[in-house]
């Protein structure tokens, strides 16, 4: 995952609300193919961003508190926060092009 950071509800709030700098962070589950098929696009902005937008992944089973507080109710979501607070959020796999287009609202 490279430049791409796990959270957990442990370190949720310390890397993602208590940070200005722009995070997109993935909600997603092993089991999820929608997801599988997310993550290489994922991969490839994390790269194309590097130093403007910070990445991070969620594993909703393995986390329960986080995304029951942003009401994510179907996986892939991605949300995008800025100065703490949540500023997009697209659920779904997603081409790339309209993640890049939320992400370059950020900066």
């Amino acid at each position: 995952m490279g430049n791409i950071s796990s959270l957990n509800d442990a370190n949720f709030s310390e890397s993602v609300e208590q940070d200005s700098r722009p995070i997109l962070v993935d909600f997603w589950a092993e089991w999820c193919m929608p997801c599988r098929a997310l993550a290489p696009v994922i991969e490839e902005l994390a790269q194309e961003f590097d130093g403007k937008v910070r990445f991070a992944k969620v594993n909703v089973d393995e986390c329960k508190t986080v995304p029951a507080k942003f009401g994510i109710r179907g996986i892939p979501t991605l949300i995008l926060f800025k100065d703490g607070k949540k500023i997009n959020e697209l659920v779904g796999n997603q081409p790339k092009d309209r993640i890049k287009t939320m992400l370059d609202s950020a900066n």
